[in-house]
């Protein structure tokens, strides 16, 4: 099986299958095992790790603690214990401060790393099971679902809507499209690999099978690793200053002990005396507390970072993150929490800034919008310690936090309006609809909702609801009303020339514009292709 240092987004799926022997029902729990001898972990490999005694002995190796060492020396040579004494209980205090803070971060990032083994779903012979991802092999056959994260590289052998953020690889916080039947004629850059999905990237919407064809260290993340794992330790600015401040001192110590040594013997003083007048005046020019002050400093430094969730390894570090004055990203200028926020909802006669404090209540119109971006959506809400959390399509978790805000939850809501059909995203098409079954009782629904299946076409009470979210040019074209005041009216040139206007505006200050409609539905089919037809413009998120 020669799969090294191949390109698999040049050929097919099957192709693949087939030079990985990769059989349908998944692989055999005896071939796993061999290939697990063989391949190896599917894990990072970590750089030799300094062992807690290297940590110890490294807190010694600077020239100003050799100098001190030094003076400590002589003075007990000289009989001045007291002295010797408080040289070495400063020179310790010092390294145990050091070793105490290395070690700490040390332990922290072993347990981290530990934490970061997440179990996946894969098919081995025959039944879909779960595995720790360190045991995925080469062949394997991974099932990827909104909300995991790829644990190896792979080929796609099926994909379904799927999309996946590539941000740890390319900078790019906007998912990418990905389609398993795609083959590429000619190598590509990994942003362009359509048909390939990478170790640590996330799958923020839809769903897909995908065939392993590297693990641990020869991964897109593995070669990473390998580079940064290859640079050599560089002494931090910090640490070059003081030992060139050691350098100094011992040279002026030496000088100064030659002078008044070569002094007192031409005055024919005592040789015993000069020995010691000497040395007592180099250990004096010594400052003996700056190497401790220095390690306080850097220590509080470090506890302060780790209040702000920012873990120091080595304390020198600390000055040398204080001392940055520019930071150089990508061409983009990425940094990025990879979290969209909704900002301004726009409807008619209706600016609202979501960014604000919201009004305690919100008008219907409004409610009707966010409803339509939270229902026409496919990720979902969770709850935690910092308030509402999304997970799936950043987009997409926008439209769903900002529901949360006005009190509208997502699950709540589809509750009271099942989904009951779907027309997927399309990049040709530029948007996505969801149907959903009103209830038989307009009273049930959350909110002011409560008035949408009487308003949405008048006397005739619908049975469905489709939402439908998108560019807004192609909603602008597939929409015959516009919704005012709660109720919906022809969609004019005056209409249609103000909603474009106000794209242009929100676009033009660098947002993210998403247009929203719905349409009532007396019946529907599933394969009803007009389903996007003779919409209702609501507004734009």
């Amino acid at each position: 099986m020669d799969i090294e240092n191949r390109d698999w987004s040049l050929i097919t799926a099957d192709e693949a299958v087939r030079l990985l022997d990769s059989p349908t029902q998944g692989l055999a729990k005896t071939d796993a095992g061999a290939r697990l001898s063989r391949f190896g972990p599917n894990a990072i490999e970590d750089a030799v790790g300094r062992s807690k005694f290297q940590i110890l002995i490294a807190q010694f190796r600077t020239i100003l603690t050799y100098v001190l060492l030094v003076a400590a020396l002589i003075s007990l040579l000289l009989g001045d214990w007291i002295e010797a004494i408080a040289i070495l209980a400063i020179v310790i205090l010092n390294a145990v401060m050091g070793y105490v803070q290395e070690t700490k971060a040390e332990e922290a990032m072993a347990a981290l790393q530990k934490m970061a083994v997440p179990a996946v779903t894969v098919r081995r012979d025959g039944v879909i099971t779960q595995l720790p991802s360190a045991d995925l092999v080469p062949g394997d056959r991974v099932l990827l679902e909104t909300g995991n994260i790829v644990p190896a590289d792979g080929r796609l052998i099926t994909s379904a809507n799927l999309r996946i953020e590539e941000a740890p690889l390319t900078g790019e916080s906007e998912p990418v499209s990905k389609k398993a039947e795609t083959t590429l004629e000619s190598g590509r850059a990994l942003a362009e690999r359509r048909n390939m999905a990478y170790s640590g990237t996330t799958v923020t919407m839809g769903r897909g099978e995908l065939l392993i064809t590297d693990t641990g260290m020869t991964t897109e993340i593995g070669r990473i690793a390998s580079m940064i794992q290859a640079v050599e330790e560089d002494r931090t600015p910090l640490q070059r200053r003081l030992d060139g401040l050691g350098k100094v001192l011992a040279v002026a110590a030496t000088v100064l002990v030659v002078i008044i040594f070569v002094l007192g013997l031409f005055r024919g003083d005592d040789m015993e005396i000069l020995l010691l007048t000497s040395v007592s005046l180099a250990v004096a020019a010594i400052p003996e507390a700056m190497p401790a002050v220095v390690t306080i400093a850097l220590s509080l430094g470090a506890q302060r970072m780790l209040k702000r969730r920012a873990l120091i390894r080595s304390l020198p570090a600390v000055e040398t993150l204080g001392s940055v004055n520019v930071i150089c990203t990508d061409k983009t200028g990425t940094l990025t929490e990879n979290r969209m926020t909704a900002v301004v909802l726009d409807v008619a006669n209706h600016h609202l800034f979501l960014d604000d404090e919201l009004p305690g209540e919100v008008l219907p119109t409004i409610e009707l919008a966010i409803t339509t971006g939270a229902l026409c959506n496919d990720a979902a809400l969770t709850f935690g310690d910092s308030g509402y959390r999304a997970v799936g399509d950043p987009t997409e978790g926008a439209l769903v936090v900002a529901g949360a805000r006005v009190g509208l939850l997502k699950h709540e809501l589809e509750d009271a309006l099942p989904r009951i059909g779907e027309v997927p995203f399309d990049s040709e098409r530029k948007r996505m609809t969801t149907i959903h079954r009103l209830p038989a009782d307009g009273s049930s629904l959350p909110g002011n909702l409560s008035v949408l299946s009487a308003v949405l076409d008048g006397a005739h009470r619908p049975a469905f609801v489709a939402f439908t979210k998108g560019a807004i040019t192609g909603l602008v074209d597939r929409s015959d009303r516009v919704w005012v005041a709660d109720e919906a009216i022809s969609l004019n040139s005056e209409w249609s020339d103000r909603i474009l206007e106000a794209e242009a505006a929100l676009a033009g200050s660098g947002m993210r514009v998403l247009g929203l409609a719905v349409r009532p539905l007396h019946e529907w089919d599933e394969g009803d292709s007009d389903v996007e037809s003779n919409l209702i413009f609501v507004g734009m998120l």
